[in-house]
């Protein structure tokens, strides 16, 4: 079966299944909320802290506004996660196998998908959100550099959680990966690269980057996208393993 066609044939199937999911119908708009409440709040919260406790959040900035990078995948990550998770319990994906479409193209679509959305809404969500200092093709580069994370993360629920109540205690767990960039910020340059063993390093690796006009901007990208399509790689053998179990 074509590209085109599984597009087709599943597209609207998603939809519903989305629609009908009150949790994974407003995960949708939250990457796009927050980058409105921090165009809107982050200079009165900025404002109140000099005020109130003559602290200077301005030196923070980079490293705060970086988090909005990795929050679009970290919402179709889990939408997807969640979808797999379903399609195994039900018997779904092992239908497949004798349908005109392949376990392969499905998992194309599957996985595919949630880039592209990834990209989209990192272009749309960081001018949302008042991030004005890059270019389109900056932002282009940083959603290609972001957007492994979501199927990467989808398929780590898929592959580790039997449901979705083990797949909510897996994303509380794996938050520490979210976390540990953020701490590597503070860190000097020859150790934070010890952080990028962890694929949620690499996207605010290169936002930091851009952000202070610093050279070798490609090098950090390559090297982002080959350390996360490596553990895309490694975690769709084992969710390939326990589909077959």
């Amino acid at each position: 079966m074509k590209g085109t066609a599984v597009f087709k044939a599943l597209g609207p199937i998603d939809l519903r299944n989305v629609a009908r999911d009150e949790m994974l119908r407003w995960m949708m708009f939250i990457p796009l909320l927050i980058a409105v409440v921090v165009r809107y709040g982050w200079p009165l919260l900025v404002a109140q802290l000099q005020t109130s406790f003559q602290f200077d959040l301005e030196p923070y900035r980079i490293m705060i506004m970086s988090y909005l990078v990795i929050g679009s995948p970290v919402v179709f990550g889990v939408v997807i996660g969640f979808l797999l998770l379903d399609e195994r319990d039900e018997g779904s994906l092992i239908a497949l196998q004798v349908t005109p479409l392949t376990l392969t193209n499905y998992l194309v679509y599957r996985l595919g998908l949630p880039i592209i959305l990834t990209i989209i809404l990192v272009l749309v969500s960081l001018p949302l959100a008042g991030i004005d200092n890059f270019s389109f093709g900056e932002l282009l580069l940083l959603g290609l550099v972001t957007a492994p994370l979501a199927p990467m993360l989808a398929l780590f629920l898929a592959a580790f959680a039997s449901n979705k109540v083990q797949g909510f205690a897996l994303m509380k767990g794996g938050g520490i990966l979210f976390i540990l960039p953020f701490v590597a910020y503070f860190l000097d340059d020859r150790w934070q690269w010890l952080f990028g063993l962890f694929p949620t390093y690499w996207p605010p690796k290169l936002f930091w980057m851009l952000s202070e006009n610093e050279s070798g901007v490609w090098l950090v990208a390559l090297a982002g996208i080959a350390n996360q399509l490596l553990w895309i790689y490694l975690l769709s053998r084992r969710f390939n393993r326990i589909l077959h179990q």
